[in-house]
């Protein structure tokens, strides 16, 4: 009981960390820093980076199974390369115009 408690809101706090990054990609989305600012790579690589390690001391005290952590860490990925391709493409879209 005490464990499903404290993975639950081990759960809640890791969810929060995803949304910050998710929302650090979102806010930067909209100033479309991401095709122009290689620092806003490096931040964003840094809070994967910590957010990896926080998944995996969770695996490691017996919170999350490694297929939880590892689902955790590949939605967030996924969600951040959708961002990505598709800021990507707007860019295109705007470069052809342009042309």
């Amino acid at each position: 009981m005490i464990l499903e408690i404290v993975k639950a809101e081990a759960l809640e706090e890791l969810n929060k960390e995803a949304s910050k990054i998710r929302q650090l990609i979102t806010n930067q989305r909209n100033y479309q820093c991401i095709t122009q600012c290689k620092a806003f790579e490096e931040v964003v690589d840094t809070q994967m980076y910590g957010f990896s390690k926080q998944i995996d001391y969770a695996k490691k005290i017996g919170i999350l199974t490694r297929e939880e952590g590892s689902k955790i860490i590949s939605d967030l990925e996924q969600e951040l390369n959708q961002v990505y391709g598709s800021v990507y493409d707007e860019q295109k879209k705007k470069e052809e115009i342009g042309k």
